[in-house]
Parts: structure tokens; C-alpha cells; sequence
């Protein structure tokens, strides 16, 4: 049965209301072009404290990014209140293309990644030589890791005076790693913190290590405590500062040069679920032109490759190739074996 007549308009067709009471959704996004340009120094529950020029701004993702997450060392363009008063709440729009990405999984069977820190220039081991024994299965995946997210590892050898470090140097040598190794005495005296200094100016470093190893210790040595209050985050409801490292936290390294201190939890496992074995060879520019005779898909490990019989032609380094596969093998081994 016809509803309307032959001559209907517009205004006689009736449409559904909005029960909701909101505008109807849209494809088109806005473009923020005013949006101004910030950094995340940490993620604390969906709240974000960004460095905007120099001023600590709260803020909060947009829901147009979806499901796309801002972590420690994005770069990203914020909008809204950008005074960096109390109780101001701005809103992240964008987030920068990463030049680096440091990612764990929970452990090699695991396959959701976790990103831990963006755009990072370094990544600093920090092991003890003894109190706790050292790790080298651990160790060998943070390189790893490293390598594929396109961070230059830094061995960090604390407590020397427990125990000599040339055997844990030895098994890194090849890598060509470099390192700082320090006793608990330089810790005391602040030499280990200029030590290491000396490694981070200009550049972005995160710090990674388990318990007991000195890594926030440290840490602490490198940012003077001003420069912690100055950005780390307060919890709104207590007014305490939470303990820096239950997440990653950015803190401004104590240089005329310049530079950034990425302190990140404490670790347990690194699970290395997500990297592609076959980037890791970029790290070894002296090996990969020898994988041109590498059959199709090659791990690098097998029968086959190519590059046993061109390291043997002496173009390279047996220890260097040896070093690459204890690498490539590693996801294959547990921390503890």
C-alpha cells in the first residue's frame, strides 16, 4: 500500500531520528593542521605526558587513531589545551613515522608484540657481572632485538670488582659491541654515570636490564633529580610519583649536547616472536654480500648457505659468522639454558 501520493517533496518523506543524539558518522577526519608537535615521555593508563617546545602537556589519544598506540618516544601532533596547567587534558592526533622501533613479545610463542620504545638511537644492556650472574641468553636477545628494530646495542658491565668481565667480552668481541665496564665504587663516586655518558650525548638510549643489575641506579646518576621532577608523571589521585620504572619513562640527559635517557621496567624474559630472522643479517654488513649464493629463503643456519664457503675464502671473519648464528639461534634457546 502506497504511503504517499503521486506528488510527494521532501519535507513529506519522514526520516528515522538519531535516538543517540549525536551527528552522523563520517569518513572525513580533520587534518589539525595547527596541531603542534610534541614527544611521549611516558604512558601511564591511557594518559599520556608529551614534551610540547618546553612545556609537560597531559594528554590522551583521539579516537580517530583507533587501535593505533602512542608509546615512549613517539613523535606526535597534539591539539587542545597545550598550557600544561593542572587538570588540562589534550588530545593526541597523529603519530609520527617511527625511525625505530624496540618491541618484545611476552616470550617466543607468544604472538602479540609489545612496541616498548620508539625511535630510540641505542639500546644500553645494563648486566651484572655477578649478584646476579649474568645472562648471556638474555643478553643475546636484547641484541637481537636490537638489530631488528634498528638500535645500536651499548654492553653496560656492572660490578666488575665481584667478578672479571673478559669472558663475557670475549663472547661479544665479534660483534664489535662496545661497552663500559664498571665497579660498584664508580657507581658511589658518580665515575660509572660519566663513563657511560660518554656513549648517550645527542642520542636517545633505552636502557634495558633485569633486577638487581644497578639499571635504574644508574639512571638516577645520569638525570639529576630536578630533571625527574620536572617530567616525570605524579599520580593525580595519591600526588605521589610512581616509581619510574613500572613503565617506560623519557627523562632529558644532563649534557650541554643534549640527548635522552629512556628508563624501561625491569625484564624478565625477552621473547623474540616477532623478528624476521633474515633482518638480522643486515646487521652484519661484512657478512651479507656473501648471502647472494644463499638458496631462496635461507636461514643462514642450515646445510646449504652460502656464506660457509665464502667466510672459508677468507672475505670475512669465521667469528663474525659464528656470532651471527649464536644470534640466529637464540629464539630457538630459553634465557636460563
Amino acid at each position: 500500500m502506497r504511503r504517499y501520493g503521486k506528488h510527494t517533496d521532501e519535507d513529506d518523506i519522514r526520516s528515522r531520528p538519531n535516538r543517540k543524539g549525536n551527528r552522523p558518522r563520517t569518513s572525513i577526519r580533520p587534518k589539525h593542521e595547527d596541531a603542534a608537535e610534541g614527544m611521549v615521555l611516558t604512558v601511564d593508563r591511557g594518559r599520556l605526558t608529551c614534551l610540547v617546545e618546553d612545556r609537560v602537556v597531559m594528554a590522551m589519544k583521539a579516537r580517530e587513531l583507533g587501535r593505533k598506540a602512542a608509546v615512549v618516544g613517539d613523535r606526535v601532533s597534539i591539539v587542545g589545551d597545550l598550557s600544561g596547567d593542572k587538570d588540562t587534558l589534550a588530545r593526541i592526533v597523529r603519530i609520527g613515522e617511527r625511525a625505530s622501533v624496540l618491541r618484545r613479545t611476552a616470550d617466543d610463542d607468544d604472538p602479540f608484540e609489545r612496541v616498548v620504545v620508539a625511535n630510540a638511537d641505542q639500546l644500553a644492556i645494563v648486566t651484572a657481572l655477578a649478584d646476579p650472574e649474568p645472562r648471556p641468553r638474555l643478553i643475546d636477545r636484547c641484541i637481537v632485538a636490537a638489530y631488528d628494530g634498528g638500535l645500536e646495542p651499548l654492553l653496560v658491565l656492572t660490578k666488575s670488582d665481584l667478578a672479571a668481565p673478559d669472558e663475557l667480552l670475549e663472547m661479544y668481541g665479534a660483534l664489535g659491541v662496545p661497552h663500559v665496564v664498571t665497579t660498584r665504587e664508580e657507581f658511589v663516586d658518580g665515575l660509572a654515570a660519566e663513563r657511560v655518558r660518554e656513549h648517550l650525548v645527542g642520542r636517545t638510549t633505552a636502557f634495558v636490564g633485569h633486577s638487581g643489575v644497578g639499571k635504574t641506579t644508574l639512571v638516577n646518576a645520569l638525570v639529576p633529580e630536578e630533571r625527574r621532577r620536572s617530567t616525570g608523571h605524579v599520580n593525580a589521585v595519591t600526588g605521589r610519583g610512581r616509581h619510574t620504572t613500572t613503565s617506560a619513562l623519557a627523562l632529558p640527559l644532563a649534557s650541554e649536547e643534549g640527548g635522552w635517557v629512556i628508563d624501561t621496567p625491569g625484564v624478565r624474559s625477552f621473547g623474540l616472536h616477532h623478528v624476521d630472522p633474515s633482518r638480522v643479517i643486515h646487521a652484519f654488513p661484512d657478512l651479507e654480500p656473501g648471502t647472494e649464493g644463499c638458496p631462496r629463503a635461507c636461514s643462514h643456519d642450515e646445510k646449504d648457505c652460502a656464506l660457509d664457503a665464502w667466510v672459508a675464502e677468507g672475505h670475512a671473519d669465521p667469528a663474525r659468522l659464528y656470532s651471527l648464528r649464536r644470534l640466529l639461534a637464540t629464539r630457538e634457546r630459553r634465557e636460563g639454558d
